[in-house]
């Protein structure tokens, strides 16, 4: 206690005096960055527990778990260790992520940064909660792989919900109360000799068409496919959006327009003489037509309630059975199969599932249903000559705890390789070889 008491004062004197010190550590940079570099000011990094922070951010995005969103998580970080946890998802052009970080107490600090990994080498840090962890609203600009990290300051216990959510960047360009898609992207076209580059979003005839942002009007014409049609570039953005089929066009070439304005009607003009009035809506850039559902889908999918017990988090349990330890939400990759009574230690709760951690520092998904408390012991054992070290990790080069006395008698809470987890008489608990 006496260590964790000064070394809490060395942070607190650090950090206050480094808004004075030559080096600007305030300038463009995320709040977990801000804080490294205090600790790097102030000389923690070279210290054990520094230096074992910094790495630890590193570390975990080496070894991000799969996610698939919409995704909500609520988890634990304990200050007597030094945790980050990493997320792996795939993300499409179009969509609007919303990131909600809920956490307690709220004056804890707990960074959250969003990385776009087009080089998995190479992260590149989009976006960052402020320190008041409002929201993160971000625009997908590019279809890939993204990921969250999140860790807190050193010393800091925080119980914290992650909920991600994907939704449309672009408002629905009609007004239809039905939102009624009848046709997809890629939908074969003239015998299949042509996909469909758009969607098709039926209704009332000569209804409004509405402008999905503000923009520019680029181009109103007309062409035999989509008979009146009209092109808005939306500001500040790479791509046009192409409003076609139109019974009459309102908006004129060059005209600055507002989220809502009504750009034409909708009609059946062009090769939709003979289908019901309906917008053909797609989106164009440089490369080509691009699935324009992402930017406009109506549906917004929630993430599902969290059904295994919170009461679990950061206690450690073990499995029922012969499990499996999953590298994904989804169940589509395992880690490994965990035998019956091994160790795990509990990080976070999704759905049915916990995030968790072996004893070796190995973390994945398992189903919350195949572990059991371990309260109630697997067996007794009388200790031998070589049971005697208690261990407190795994390992044979690990701290010893505490010697047993040969023919003690201790409980077997649990298994990991080659090594029990075991309570003495004193209810103090550690690991002997088996």
């Amino acid at each position: 206690m006496q260590l964790r008491f000064i070394f809490i004062v060395i942070v607190y004197i650090s950090l206050v005096s480094c808004k004075s010190g030559t080096v600007n550590l305030f300038k463009a940079a995320s709040p977990h960055e801000q804080y490294k570099r205090k600790l790097e000011t102030a000389g923690l990094d070279k210290t054990a527990m520094g230096s074992a922070w910094i790495n630890a951010s590193s570390a975990s995005m080496q070894k991000a778990l799969t996610i698939k969103i919409p995704y909500k998580e609520t988890g634990y970080f304990d200050a007597g260790k030094i945790p980050a946890a990493a997320y792996q998802f795939s993300a499409t052009k179009g969509q609007k992520l919303t990131i909600s970080l809920d956490k307690k107490p709220t004056t804890s600090a707990l960074y959250l940064d969003l990385w776009y990994l087009a080089d998995i080498n190479n992260p590149k840090r989009i976006a960052s909660a402020d320190t008041l962890n409002n929201p993160i609203q971000h625009e997908i600009e590019d279809t890939g792989n993204y990921l969250i990290r999140l860790q807190p300051e050193l010393l800091q216990s925080v119980e914290y919900t992650i909920t991600i959510t994907a939704g449309p960047s672009l408002a629905f360009p009609t007004t239809s109360k039905s939102k009624s898609i009848g046709s997809f992207w890629g939908d074969g076209r003239d015998n299949n000799a042509r996909k469909h580059e758009g969607v098709d979003i039926f209704g009332p005839a000569r209804s409004p068409v509405l402008a999905s942002a503000d923009g520019t009007i680029t181009r109103v014409n007309e062409n035999n496919l989509g008979g009146r049609v009209v092109w808005l570039r939306p500001k500040g953005k790479d791509y046009t959006l192409y409003y076609a089929h139109l019974d009459k066009q309102i908006a004129v070439e060059g005209e600055e327009i507002k989220l809502g304005d009504t750009l034409g009607l909708m009609g059946n003009t062009g090769n939709a003489k003979t289908t019901a009035p309906h917008l053909h809506f797609g989106i164009y850039t440089f490369g080509g037509a691009i699935n324009p559902l992402p930017f406009i889908d109506p549906v917004t999918k929630t993430p599902a309630n969290i059904s295994a017990a919170i009461s679990n988090l950061n206690k450690t349990l073990r499995t029922s059975s012969k499990s499996n330890f999953y590298s994904s939400t989804q169940k589509s990759g395992t880690v490994g199969t965990l035998n019956s009574g091994t160790i795990i230690n509990i990080n976070s709760a999704t759905e049915n599932l916990y995030k968790a951690e072996l004893p070796d520092g190995t973390t994945g998904f398992i189903d919350s249903k195949s572990l059991v408390q371990t309260t109630k012991p697997l067996k007794k054992i009388r200790i031998n000559m070589s049971q005697q070290k208690v261990f407190d990790q795994p390992d044979s080069l690990a701290a010893v705890k505490l010697t047993l006395k040969t023919g003690a008698t201790v409980n077997v809470l649990g298994n990991f390789n080659s090594y029990q987890l075991i309570s003495d008489e004193n209810s103090q608990i550690g690991w002997i070889v088996k």
